[in-house]
């Protein structure tokens, strides 16, 4: 029997993971690379990046809705 080295497409097996001002590219969770990033990534409208962190702007409430076990601080009770 012979051996043969020979190529195999694992694009679609591939991860990318944000870390400072890179990308690292992983295959079954080996880290297999990285690709610096430059200093401004354009992205979809709601979205930014900050010191490496993506952030997603979305509107929440303040203060959610209170239930009936929220009356007080303590066990709930009203």
């Amino acid at each position: 029997m012979a051996l043969q080295t020979t190529r195999i497409d694992v694009t679609d097996r591939i991860i990318g993971k944000l870390n400072g001002r890179s990308l690292e590219l992983y295959e079954e969770g080996e880290l297999i690379g990285r690709l610096p990033l430059p200093a401004a990534v354009p992205l979809k409208k709601g979205y930014t990046e900050q010191n490496g962190r993506i952030y997603k702007q979305v509107t929440a409430t303040v203060e959610p809705d209170q239930k009936y076990v929220d009356c007080d601080g303590e066990a709930g009770w009203c």
